[in-house]
């Protein structure tokens, strides 16, 4: 008992010391909170090979089975939500928000099973949600009360999603959305203008609710990100502590660099430097001049001082972090790694939401590989932590595909151009429909190997690559992947022109493996090609 005591009053000490060097203590190492310091990160090989990543957006607010933003939905009158939580739960002066979080049981949910599914589908690393905007958290926390612990399925879920991740050989991440909740959450504050609950106030604008919903904002803070320092202090130390107790590979954040001051600059430092950690020895065995910066728990040498962690958010990076856009495409090769976050479906699950097919899926990934880019896809579950029949089938096809076609996306690069293409985009989120064809080609690299993508399988029989026409360099080998004897195949002034066998390889995708020598792509006039209205 005395030596606990010893060790608490040590780390008080601690945690004094390092209140008095600043809010928001980072763990000792290379990088500081200023955009300087962070332009000095790169991009771990892992991730810039990885190129799909699965991702579970998943939590109470699935359970109503009505879509996105329903925590918030729910207390706006005019809202598709508040009029389904009307008809299904009652006035939400009554029935809240925290009385749909234990209607969220995960009864069906087995991660071992769907990351085995996951991994067969070809996914490189995984990325559990940590909390949405809900405030509620998937982690087990001693800040937090609200969290999958403590209530709704009494499970570690993020802790069991890294266990099974491991297991099967995937990278593991985080997803946070806390930084909006102190402002996206004020709707629970509100009450009815009109009908008969007018000016009833809803559950969260009870004081004993604050802790999920939050105190009320200032009629100003309105914004994205708070711009209130007791949240933007709230958020560094749950985030730290999702972050210090995970040790995730990844963390994405659902916005640009929080509240675009010193909380998000100090914890993109904080997760760099404790990346890079020689060691990681227990606070109460710290050195005095160490104290203040290393305040965290992590394997001995676990990267031998190599950063390999990795930093999503929605800003332009400047390579000092992962930019990532949310539905959306690059128009060009971006010399940063980058990455699309996106979904088969709404983004919780709604039973009114038609789900892609996986030609979408694969297009989707074969155009962002092309541009340096990765794919993150959201697999949407139903509450009870179960998939859909046409999700898992959906998931049988992209397992197929992969495995013939891998080799032209794991591990490449991209080539000189990114592809042939019609498709007109100024890039940026929320916009990722589009008509594809054979037409539609991709190039990626991979050693002395250059692979060309049609999006499609060419009617007529022959995949004609312009970007290889006679001037583009010499052509030794050319392989049709997924087919096993050799096809015909020339260089002409017109492109690279190869000749398919009558059996389709399949039905979404045409690729070629061209090994050479000098191979340079030749200046191709434009073809057409419409977008999805």
């Amino acid at each position: 008992m005395n030596r606990i005591i010893a060790v608490s009053l040590l780390l008080t000490s601690i945690w004094s010391q390092a209140g008095e060097m600043g809010k928001y203590p980072i763990a000792d190492g290379t990088f500081k909170p200023d955009l300087d310091s962070l332009k000095h990160y790169q991009c771990p090989e892992w991730f810039r090979d990885a190129k799909f990543g699965i991702w579970a957006h998943w939590g109470p607010q699935a359970v109503p089975m009505d879509g996105d933003w329903y925590a918030r939905g729910m207390y706006e009158p005019g809202n598709k939500h508040y009029k389904y939580h009307l008809e299904h739960y009652g006035h939400p002066s009554e029935f809240g928000y925290k009385d749909i979080i234990p209607l969220w049981k995960a009864e069906k949910w087995e991660p071992d099973r769907l990351m085995q599914l996951y991994q067969k589908a070809g996914a490189k690393y995984f990325v559990s949600m940590g909390t949405h905007h809900d405030n509620f958290f998937l982690w087990k926390s001693k800040l937090h009360r609200w969290n999958a612990v403590n209530m709704g399925p009494k499970r570690d879920v993020v802790g069991e999603w890294q266990k099974a991740a491991q297991k099967y050989g995937l990278k593991f991440g985080v997803s946070e959305h806390l930084g909006a909740s102190f402002t996206w959450f004020q709707s629970s504050h509100g009450a009815d203008k009109t009908g008969p609950k007018a000016g009833v106030p809803y559950d969260g604008a009870d004081p004993k609710w604050q802790d999920l919903y939050h105190f009320p904002a200032e009629p100003d803070d309105k914004g994205w990100y708070s711009n209130n320092p007791k949240w933007q202090q709230q958020w560094y130390n749950e985030i730290r502590e999702l972050v210090d107790n995970y040790h995730p590979d990844l963390l994405y954040t659902d916005g640009g660099v929080p509240f675009g001051n010193q909380a998000g600059l100090s914890m993109i430092a904080h997760l760099y430097n404790s990346s890079a950690a020689r060691s990681g020895a227990h606070p109460a065995l710290l050195s005095p001049k160490s104290i203040g910066n290393s305040l965290y728990d992590s394997s001995a040498a676990r990267h031998g001082g190599h950063v390999e962690v990795v930093y999503n958010c929605k800003q332009k990076s400047e390579g000092r972090w992962i930019e990532d856009l949310e539905r959306g495409i690059m128009p060009k090769i971006d010399p940063y790694p980058w990455q699309t976050d996106t979904s088969i479906g709404d983004w919780f699950y709604d039973r009114n939401w038609k789900f892609r097919p996986v030609s979408w899926v694969i297009h989707m990934l074969v155009d962002n590989v092309s541009k340096n880019g990765n794919l993150l896809l959201n697999i949407v579950q139903r509450p009870d932590g179960s998939l859909d029949p046409e999700v898992e089938q959906m998931l049988q096809q992209l397992a197929q595909w992969n495995a013939i076609h891998g080799e032209a996306i794991f591990g490449t690069r991209p080539w000189l151009v990114y592809g042939e293409s019609a498709v007109k985009v100024k890039g940026g989120a929320f916009g990722e429909d589009y008509k594809y064809n054979a037409q539609e080609i991709r190039f990626t690299t991979k050693g002395a190997a250059l692979y060309a993508i049609a999006l499609g399988w060419p009617a007529d029989g022959k995949l004609v690559v312009r970007s290889l026409a006679a001037p583009a360099g010499k052509i030794n080998r050319v392989r049709l992947l997924g087919c096993n004897r050799k096809v015909d195949w020339q260089q002409t002034a017109e492109g690279l022109v190869v000749t398919l066998p009558e059996q389709r390889v399949s039905e979404y995708t045409c690729a070629i493996k061209v090994t050479g020598s000098g191979l340079k792509p030749v200046g191709i006039p434009p073809i057409k090609l419409t977008p999805a209205s």
